[in-house]
């Protein structure tokens, strides 16, 4: 096998039009944090999403963070969220000293499962973070339908779905506070970075503050004559995203309509090539509904439970195909030592095969990570 066999599961779309975009940061003299480019970004962010107020922050889990203080979560309080993602939710809740309390998730989308919610909810119940699975809006109209029953919070765990859209609705506006990503493996990327989008400007003025020690733009007292001296009147971190970030994420955030085009395509190609092995049952392809469009961050196929995945795994790798598990199971990370049960969630964590997906996949690429999945599916039944 040579190197150019080699197919990655993930790979950043960033080129000569981000380069240049950091350049001009250089030459500005202000790469920090808070900066022009950083403001500038923020203001495309409310633009696109028609919120009240986008903060740029250093990732997604600041933003989940944040969204918690600016929330009033606290000690004693319980916050539901989907079990089926990357763990960041649950941490978020743990932050501010909450308790996670893990919903299942429905097992043709992987999303959080509004029923499950429902049967959740509690005298303790402060709010929901719901997840846009790999991509993949939740049903924000049930879920804002209860909350609003309950008098709950929603924030949308939108790190994976910039681009995708729910019922003509972007993903990142399907309820009062968002949370993005703009890490290497998403749509629109910085390497790192996220931000913070709030239809209540009040919830974003507040953390935007906390996001830098609590004393606000070091940039904006710059531009005061004399010499300002910051007041530090809260606790606050260091969430900020830089300038040069800001820049990158600009150009990313013109060009992300035609990237996210070129996922679906790819997705497109994949279903139909693995649609014999569908048939045969061998593994599941993704279901989007109608009312919703998939971003495409990871694909995700679900084998049969007759197929060895450790195994299948290891024989992609040994031919240069890129693959990973999925996302997690929340609720059996040792970290949240629960007892709850999420069946649903906790069957797609072992049975989920995630294969290369970027916007830099070629035809032929994507020709060959089928082909060598399709031999090595069938190379990798368990005797029964």
């Amino acid at each position: 096998m040579t190197t150019h066999d080699s197919v990655p599961l993930v790979h950043a779309s960033l080129g000569a039009r981000e380069l240049s975009a950091v350049a001009e940061v250089f030459a500005s003299g202000w790469p920090a944090g808070q900066g022009p480019r950083g403001k500038a970004f923020e203001a495309q962010l409310k633009a696109r999403y028609g919120v009240g107020d986008a903060v740029a922050l250093s990732n997604c889990g600041a933003a989940l963070h944040l969204a918690m203080l600016a929330l009033g979560v606290e000690p004693g309080d319980e916050v539901i969220v989907a079990d089926y993602t990357f763990p960041a939710p649950a941490h978020a809740v743990r932050y501010v000293g909450a308790t996670p309390v893990f919903a299942d998730v429905r097992p043709d989308t992987g999303t959080v499962d509004p029923e499950a919610v429902a049967a959740l909810i509690g005298p303790r119940t402060a709010g929901v973070i719901a997840v846009d699975t790999v991509g993949l809006p939740a049903d924000y109209d049930e879920l804002m339908a209860l909350a609003d029953r309950h008098g709950l919070f929603v924030v949308e765990d939108a790190a994976c779905a910039v681009g995708a859209t729910y019922r003509g609705r972007p993903a990142g506006a399907l309820a009062p506070v968002a949370c993005l990503s703009f890490h290497g493996r998403k749509g629109a990327s910085s390497g790192e970075g996220g931000a913070l989008l709030a239809a209540d400007p009040v919830i974003g003025a507040d953390a935007r503050l906390r996001s830098s020690f609590g004393i606000g733009s070091i940039y904006d007292q710059a531009q005061v004559v004399g010499l300002p001296i910051p007041t530090f009147t809260d606790i606050g971190y260091n969430y900020k995203l830089s300038d040069i970030a800001a820049a990158i994420l600009q150009v990313q955030l013109e060009r992300v309509d035609d990237l996210l085009a070129r996922r679906a395509e790819v997705a497109a190609a994949y279903g139909e090539l693995l649609a014999d092995e569908a048939a045969e049952g061998l593994l599941t392809l993704p279901y989007v509904p109608d009312d919703r469009t998939h971003a495409w961050q990871s694909y995700l196929v679900t084998l049969s439970p007759r197929v060895d995945r450790s195994a299948l795994a290891a024989s992609l790798r040994a031919q240069g195909i890129g693959c990973g598990h999925g996302t997690w199971a929340s609720h059996l990370q040792p970290v949240y030592d629960t007892e709850q049960s999420c069946p649903v969630s906790a069957d797609l964590f072992h049975r989920n095969l995630a294969i290369p997906m970027h916007a830099e996949l070629g035809d032929g690429q994507v020709e060959r990570v089928v082909d060598v999945l399709r031999a090595e599916l069938k190379n990798n039944v368990r005797a029964t």
